[in-house]
């Protein structure tokens, strides 16, 4: 992130130097500030450290210690709006997708010894069909599970980014002592966000309060599922005759390789590397450089059309919510590459998120699930803002005027 962040060329030890003044509470110069605000995850940096240093964990220290500048009631009061308009965002976007009925797969009672956990996170359930699709492939493998997630088992990350330690830790350590309530082996989280704060900022401290092995492992679930791969090919039963291009983050480490072995696997897919930038852990860890994240998308949907694909593929939910619309400009289907596994299954789950996002038109959403709003009791004034806020108005790179279709 140095090049697109205007700082390659400074002096890489002060630079070091002066994050680690940060750490300790006192300044540091411009481009190490710089450096901490635009680290997007990537995690490339960690295998190249022959001193065993996490680079990515020092500068989450780095952007801690700057937010704790603050005074406390300014950090708990950023963090406490940020976690509100995030579960009014999870809350109503969820229910304009989904009848009641269907929501409640993702509050499964307790059962006995389940095998694993399914940690859904918060956002993903603003793209719910991406959840399904998870629960489907786990039933269909006949793994016993539990599912966890939503602002009620959250991470604890939107406390933790204004520096509110107290309040993170509050709900992150609930969170992990739940899962380990459960007895399961495994907590397959879907969200890296989740992954890297509960496995990077949570797990490590927690375990050495407790003086003890945690009770279970953190796995990302698309990494789970290619484990499993010899027993998911025989349920691949039909042939899927698309040529598809992956959108790819290496944040968590192994996902990317895992999502193409899974790829790879489906009879009669044919598989490109459309050879992009590969940065960040979700297209949402690119926001402080919103002129990159622009470039990084222009990119690889002009590299998917290059490539001819009739199917762009991304493994996670942000980047589908903002790269979705764009299937109204090009030559291909943007998907998430569930989807694609799914239909070799023979199960199909509709991108509702995608559907209501390609109208454009918060009046035209409005009335195509008024069924939805009226049967979960939203008010109309709350779903018109998040319509418009998480919706429509998540979109970094804007539609061109052409693809856009009045409603």
């Amino acid at each position: 992130m140095t090049a697109p962040a205007g700082i390659a060329e400074s002096n890489a030890v002060d630079t070091v130097s002066g994050v680690l003044r940060i750490i300790n509470g006192d300044s540091g110069p411009a481009q190490a500030e710089r450096w901490a605000q635009v680290c997007s995850g990537s995690g490339s940096c960690i295998p190249r450290c022959k001193d065993g240093v996490n680079p990515r964990f020092m500068l989450t220290l780095a952007r801690l210690a700057m937010q704790r500048r603050a005074t406390s009631e300014e950090q708990h009061s950023k963090g406490a709006n940020a976690f509100a308009a995030m579960g009014r965002g999870v809350r109503i976007l969820s229910r304009m997708q989904l009848a009641p009925e269907v929501l409640a797969r993702f509050r499964t009672e307790a059962s006995a010894n389940p095998q694993v956990v399914f940690y859904t996170g918060c956002n993903v359930l603003k793209t719910p069909h991406i959840v399904l699709l998870c629960l489907d492939i786990l039933d269909a493998l006949g793994v016993s599970y539990q599912v966890m997630g939503g602002p009620g088992d959250c991470c604890g990350v939107l406390q933790f980014r204004t520096g509110d330690l107290d309040a993170s830790g509050r709900v992150a350590y609930r969170t992990t002592d739940r899962f380990a309530a459960t007895g399961a082996a495994k907590v397959l989280s879907w969200c890296p966000t989740c992954q890297v704060q509960i496995g990077e900022n949570v797990l490590p401290g927690r375990r050495t309060e407790s003086a003890g092995a945690l009770s279970y492992e953190l796995e990302a679930f698309v990494i789970y599922v290619a484990s499993q791969l010899d027993r998911l090919k025989p349920l691949l039963r039909h042939r899927v005759e698309k040529r598809v291009g992956l959108h790819e983050h290496p944040g968590v480490a192994g996902v990317t390789e895992a999502a193409v072995s899974l790829l790879r696997a489906i009879p009669g897919l044919d598989f490109v590397d459309l050879e992009q930038p590969r940065v960040g852990w979700m297209c949402n860890t690119l926001q402080p450089l919103p002129a990159y994240k622009r470039d990084v998308h222009r990119s690889v949907l002009e590299a998917a059309a290059q490539a001819g694909v009739t199917t762009l593929a991304g493994v996670y939910h942000a980047c589908h919510r903002e790269l979705c619309s764009h299937e109204t400009e090009w030559p291909f289907q943007v998907v998430n590459f569930l989807e694609l596994i799914g239909e070799s299954m023979g199960i199909s789950r509709e991108d509702h998120f995608k559907r209501l996002k390609k109208m454009n038109d918060a009046n035209a959403v409005i009335a195509d699930v008024m069924d939805l709003i009226e049967k979960h009791g939203l008010r109309l004034d709350e779903v018109r803002d998040v319509i418009e806020r998480d919706l429509l108005g998540e979109q970094s790179l804007p539609l061109r005027p052409s693809a856009i279709t009045p409603v």
